[in-house]
């Protein structure tokens, strides 16, 4: 049998400490051999024991997550899953953790937290197997938190059109997905993504991306018509279809049935509504994450006409989803992270033609 995975657990919480390294250590692939109640021990248990992945709780006494997180990535990259309360201050703190280098997270429960915390188990596990894994980093300099930006933004009532960008990724995916947004430019047109994340954090991921790239970014709505330089992100919790809408281009559905290849929302839901829906005139793209989620339905837009562009392992945080696509044989062609944007302004103006009405 292989080594099992090496994991630290650090949470100023005694019972969350205990709790976690029960669950942890009920995979046999997995160990808990240390755990810290703050960042100054833990940075004496990571620099001893050299783990593989840790956890690393968000808001800690004398320095916190996102602080220790920064010099941790600068000094001894290790590969981190953050676990965050599920509050709007919490999102945009693990976001900012996502910037700093942080592999994943989960969300703590706010409420019995041994019950809460036991329910995620799968999820947490999961998580860690793909984190230790991962390629990481080490900061060249302590990151600064990217400032936001004053751009005009395309109107609120602006044009359907008849090409759709459709984009699916899980972890990693938060950083890629905002690499390529601030690259398009504002005349892109709609794009309709689905990142794996729970309820609670993908509204937060919208704004934030809002704030930083002159597309308009929000939390898909149900009914709401893709639009030339908009962004729908599918909400945590639901699924993403889209439809044909009546007057011409497309529209948004947000529906609450049953998880995906364990997802919800589901990359492939999406990616097979697209196929249905736009066929040709659909261009996919496959981002870093772990498992297949999506590699099927991507496959059934490449045989109806779509191009898609996957993501190549090099770039990759998880080359997980991007190599089941590859499998499937649904990459038109697979690309660096940092081409992307450039091949799809590419590829969207030579199919562009007339918005719709």
């Amino acid at each position: 049998m292989m080594n099992p995975i090496r994991v630290v657990v650090v949470d100023d919480s005694a019972l969350v400490r205990s709790v976690l390294t029960e669950l942890i250590n009920r995979s046999p692939d997995l160990k808990v051999i240390g755990s810290a109640a703050d960042p100054y021990e833990a940075r004496e248990k990571i620099r001893e024991l050299d783990p593989d992945v840790i956890t690393l709780d968000v808001e800690m006494p004398r320095m916190d997550g996102l602080a220790f997180l920064e010099r941790m990535m600068r000094l001894r990259p290790t590969p981190a899953v953050m676990v965050s309360t599920l509050t709007e201050r919490g999102a945009a703190t693990t976001l900012r953790a996502l910037e700093l280098g942080a592999v994943d997270f989960v969300a703590k429960p706010t409420a019995n937290v041994r019950n809460g915390l036991s329910a995620l188990a799968a999820e947490l596990t999961g998580k860690l197997r793909a984190a230790a894994q991962a390629r990481v980093k080490r900061a060249a300099m302590p990151p600064a938190a990217v400032p936001a930006v004053s751009v005009p933004k395309p109107s609120a009532t602006g044009q359907a059109h008849d090409h759709l960008i459709a984009i699916g990724a899980s972890t990693g995916g938060t950083e890629a997905i905002r690499e390529i947004l601030c690259k398009l430019p504002a005349e892109t047109p709609g794009i309709v993504i689905t990142q794996h994340m729970p309820p609670g954090f993908t509204a937060s991921f919208a704004a934030r991306l809002d704030s930083l790239c002159a597309l308009r970014v929000k939390e898909a709505a149900d009914g709401d018509r893709v639009l030339q330089g908009h962004v729908y992100i599918a909400p945590g919790g639901k699924h993403m279809v889209i439809e044909r809408h009546a007057m011409g281009g497309y529209v948004c559905r947000i529906t609450d049935t049953e998880a995906v290849n364990r997802h919800k929302p589901s990359v492939e839901v999406m990616f097979q509504s697209v196929a249905r829906v736009a066929g040709k005139r659909a261009t996919g793209v496959m981002l870093t994450g772990m498992g297949a989620d999506g590699a099927k339905a991507m496959r059934e837009m490449r045989d109806r006409g779509a191009y898609n562009f996957v993501q190549d392992e090099a770039s990759c945080v998880v080359f997980g989803m991007p190599k089941e696509a590859i499998a499937a044989g649904a990459a038109s062609e697979v690309a660096p992270l940092g081409q992307i944007a450039s091949k799809l302004v590419q590829r969207t103006g030579a199919v562009r033609g007339h918005p719709s009405s």
